[in-house]
């Protein structure tokens, strides 16, 4: 099975309307720069993204926000785009806020092959309307299902022709449990090697769960907000 594409456009060739994305990254660290500005170029709209936050207004998920083309947010911290909260006052976006431990965890069991799992998070506020509810050693728990998607789209530090993914450093974040959680799992990475030249203790995660993969170009890797000391 040949996973190697030649780049972003060629690797997501069946991303269509009304997709279900899944998109690695923490703020705009180890964010697919490349499959995002694939996705802007396709023109595909209707889509639903799962994302810990939103990108900022022009960079990141902010470029999709700024066309339309996000019909529905999945998401733990929102609070750097501008747009997207005008989108969310109008009425133009669907948003779900789900707290980010148990976004994380959701993703962790699709991975893992479990439907659904009990938490304590957020019950008792907006979060728990219409979900079940349980007890627990005299403690209130809320049911929460695994979550899937039709792609996960990733970004790892270096990864082979047979899929196997290193990350560096934080730009692990949600991604190594989304290359795991998706139908369809393209990573682009900033060097892609033959088998063999990885260092096999080293690979987060394994080419089994990765379906296609390229190597990407230039990367901004543009930070969130720079905060200096004074």
């Amino acid at each position: 099975m040949n996973k190697v594409f030649a780049h972003a456009m060629d690797a997501l060739h069946d991303v269509a309307d009304g997709a279900t994305l899944m998109l690695g990254g923490f703020g705009l660290c180890g964010i697919p720069e490349n499959c995002i500005a694939a996705l802007v170029q396709k023109g595909v709209s209707g889509l639903t993204c799962i994302s810990n936050n939103a990108g900022v207004d022009d960079f990141g998920l902010g470029l999709l926000l700024q066309r339309r083309q996000i019909k529905k947010m999945m998401s733990s911290y929102v609070g750097e785009n501008a747009e997207f909260e005008r989108q969310l006052l109008q009425g133009e976006l669907e948003v779900d806020l789900i707290p980010q431990g148990t976004l994380a965890t959701r993703i962790q069991m699709a991975g893992m092959g479990i439907p659904a799992f009990f938490t304590p998070a957020g019950y008792g506020t907006e979060v728990a309307q219409g979900k079940e509810v349980r007890e627990f050693d005299g403690k209130m728990y809320l049911m929460e299902m695994a979550l899937h998607a039709d792609f996960a789209l990733v970004k790892a530090w270096k990864g082979d022709t047979m899929g196997n993914l290193v990350f560096r450093k934080t730009t692990r974040n949600f991604s190594t449990s989304m290359a795991r959680a998706g139908n369809i799992t393209i990573a682009e990475v900033e060097e892609l090697v033959q088998p063999g030249e990885l260092d096999p203790d080293s690979i987060h995660v394994p080419g089994i769960y990765v379906h296609r993969i390229f190597e990407g170009t230039n990367y901004e890797k543009r930070i969130e907000r720079r905060t200096v000391q004074q």
